[in-house]
């Protein structure tokens, strides 16, 4: 009689473990709900500390070796550099800077590009905003030299050195992490408030381009090029000069446009510090729910960046051409000559303030009603009860909760790091605005990803569309992202759900690339064999397409929370309220400057945890493929 066969216990469905968990995590909250919450106060001892370091920092100015010998110079060169530009450009006269826009433009890609300057820059008048549109030049050009001229060569050693890059790298994932926000604390503990700590906060948010672009493009030079250089006997300096520079040149025009387009986005933050330029009008306009006050303003600095973005592309891409001096020397000779006999002022505005105002009004009463119905489904439907559960449920709870995610879909090193951020947040004082930031990040991420899920499968699936959609996508990422708040306040007026409006919109576009790219880079082969077996449409979507685009959604995922957590909290100008209204509170009122700098580092520590845990979730395998290499 032979013995009866041994049979393996059928493994539990994988669903099980996250439901159970999930269950006992609703049963804690119902259980412990209301206790261990960490109420605000915006008179905690941390907050008092940080500010009364600013006042000893005030105090001791001008006698701490520190700032006697190295802040207090760097101040002076950096606001002398903004002064000497500010000067020129504005001695320059209009139509000298027209005519100067115009042959730079010229140059850099023909009459084209040159009538685009010409047109650009013309507008900017037209619009009423001459004074502080060359305010803004003079800021970005101090604060794009400055970033050039540390990051191009920082990021060149970078790339002929990958002990330098690997030790770099974790600083600048560190700086394109941190929110827009988060730079000005420091610059006004260090700088004080005005022009050089604006072009100091802009330098540090606009390096990280240059450095990493320069370096990939020195990295990507054909190591056989360097061996014939080397074999002729060229030197190192010879060789950097005659082989990677001329070879890397495209690539390194693109880390100056993108050093450009990031400078440009950070002039409204740092008007927050009392930086000059376009940004005063549209944070006076933000404040005040008054679209046609900051909508010239904004305008320009959209303008301001197609210009730019175009001219520095067309440099990149294009050799120069001597034969273009003769019409940019026609140019300027001819800016100068009228900047000699036409009237100093700009002599025709166009007012825009009435009507913008107007046609706004007219809007949010004709749309009242789908408006509100929109911005009440979300609000009461998604974001006040994640609100509440967040900022009712005891701390250790979310802590597990976060840390647990964190391990289930990074490992161990992403959930270390969570609990390391949460209890940060929670030794500055800031944990329950933390969790309200956190419900409008987590709310507008979700509505994020499915816009640019569906909107990637569908650029994906018909060329036709992806052809359609192309250029608006390219348009949209090249905006700066305050003006995205423009639409979203006129449409939804001054509330919290305008902050996650206007963040959905500023990150779709890049989610919905990655998206398409990642079901575009499905290998042929696969699709066509699932097609063969008989795989219908939505079948090949969802068990071929989207699992080998897993890298890429992830990445989109990354991409959208980062995107999204910056715009929520720049959000805070137009009533979004929690940390975002901490940070801009603690620049606009002397005694809230603790709280504001707190602030800034608890937006910081939610980047870092959030991208961390996206991080993670993209370098782990998928459960399908750990149990198959099991078997």
């Amino acid at each position: 009689m032979s013995a009866p066969a041994l049979t393996a216990p059928a493994a539990l469905p994988r669903w099980v473990a996250p439901a159970g968990l999930t269950l006992v995590a609703v049963g804690l909250y119902l259980l412990f709900r209301g206790t261990g919450t960490l109420p605000h106060d915006d008179d905690a001892a941390q907050f008092t500390a940080i500010t009364e370091l600013r006042e000893w920092v005030d105090t001791h100015k001008n006698d701490s070796p520190l700032f006697l010998y190295f802040v207090n110079y760097i101040r002076l060169v950096v606001g002398s550099l903004f002064v000497a530009l500010q000067t020129g450009l504005h001695a320059l006269g209009w139509p000298g800077l027209i005519g100067a826009a115009g042959a730079l433009g010229w140059l850099a890609g023909g009459w084209r590009i040159g009538l685009l300057a010409v047109t650009g820059f013309a507008a900017l008048g037209v619009l009423g905003v001459w004074e502080l549109s060359v305010d803004t030049l003079a800021l970005v050009g101090a604060a794009v030299l400055l970033s050039l001229a540390i990051g191009l060569p920082l990021g060149v050693w970078a790339g002929r050195s990958p002990r330098l890059r690997r030790a770099i790298a974790p600083v600048l994932d560190f700086m394109q992490i941190m929110p827009t926000f988060a730079y000005l604390a420091p610059m006004v503990l260090f700088f004080q408030i005005g022009a050089p700590a604006g072009v100091m906060a802009t330098l540090i948010y606009s390096i990280p381009p240059a450095i990493r672009i320069t370096a990939l493009a020195i990295e990507q030079v054909s190591p056989s090029a360097v061996e014939a250089s080397a074999s002729l006997g060229a030197t190192g300096w010879q060789t950097l000069r005659k082989v990677y520079l001329p070879l890397a040149r495209g690539t390194i025009g693109l880390a100056i446009n993108q050093t450009i387009m990031m400078a440009l986005s950070m002039v409204v933050i740092a008007n927050l510090i009392s930086a000059p330029g376009l940004g005063s009008d549209v944070i006076k306009g933000l404040s005040r729910e008054n679209v046609g006050i900051m909508l010239p303003a904004g305008l320009a600095i959209v303008i301001m960046g197609i210009v730019l973005d175009r001219a520095t592309m067309a440099a990149a891409r294009e050799r120069f051409r001597p034969g273009r001096l003769i019409g940019a020397t026609l140019l300027v000779v001819a800016g100068l000559v009228l900047s000699r006999t036409l009237p100093a002022e700009w002599p025709w505005v166009l007012k825009t303030a009435a009507p913008v105002n107007a046609f706004v009004d007219w809007m949010e009463s004709s749309w009242f009603a789908a408006t509100d119905a929109i911005k009440d489904a979300v609000s009461y439907g998604l974001l006040n009860p994640l609100e509440g559960v967040l900022t009712s449920a005891p701390w250790w709870l979310v802590a597990a909760l976060l840390a647990g995610l964190a391990w289930r879909v990074g490992g161990v090193r992403p959930a270390v790091t969570t609990l390391v951020c949460v209890a940060a947040l929670i030794g500055l004082a800031l944990w329950e605005h933390s969790m309200v930031t956190l419900a409008m990040v987590i709310v507008a991420v979700a509505v994020t990803l499915v816009a640019g899920v569906l909107l990637g499968i569908a650029a994906a699936r018909s060329p036709r569309y992806s052809a359609f959609q192309r250029p608006l996508l390219d348009a949209a990422q090249t905006l700066p992202a305050f003006v995205y708040l423009l639409p979203a306040l006129a449409l939804f007026g001054a509330t919290r759900f305008t902050a996650i409006f206007a963040s959905v919109i500023y990150a779709v576009p890049p989610v919905v690339r990655l998206v398409e790219e990642g079901i575009r880079g499905v290998p042929p082969t696969v699709v066509e064999a699932a097609a063969s077996a008989g795989s219908t449409p939505g079948q090949l979507l969802w068990k071929v397409q989207l699992p080998m685009a897993r890298k890429a959604i992830l990445l989109a995922a990354n991409q959208g929370i980062v995107m999204t957590l910056a715009m929520v909290v720049l959000g805070a100008l137009v009533g979004g309220g929690a940390l975002g209204y901490d940070v801009v509170s603690g620049f606009s009122q002397r005694t809230d400057f603790g709280m504001g700098f707190a602030a800034g580092l608890a937006i910081v520590l939610l980047g870092i945890m959030l991208d961390r845990i996206t991080q993670g979730a993209d370098r782990r395998p998928p459960l399908h493929s750990k149990r198959m290499s099991r078997k």
